[in-house]
């Protein structure tokens, strides 16, 4: 008899979590917070209390060739 349990852990792969550092800007005062210090608050806010952020493009522009 095959035990299902043994089944399943022969399966189940160990991976490796990538982190990325993507940074966001207030709109209000403009100030760039980055998402690993908007984890540690227990709310989304900016120090200015505002809650609106959004999320700064890297000023490289990528072309991409058409087929």
């Amino acid at each position: 008899m095959i035990n299902m349990a043994e089944e399943i852990t022969d399966e189940v792969e160990e991976t490796s979590v990538e982190t990325f550092e993507v940074n966001y800007a207030c709109l209000r005062c403009g100030t760039i917070v980055s998402n690993t210090e908007l984890s540690r608050l227990p709310e989304i806010k900016c120090i200015c209390g505002f809650r609106v952020f959004t999320k700064v493009r890297p000023p490289v522009v990528k072309t991409v060739k058409a087929i």
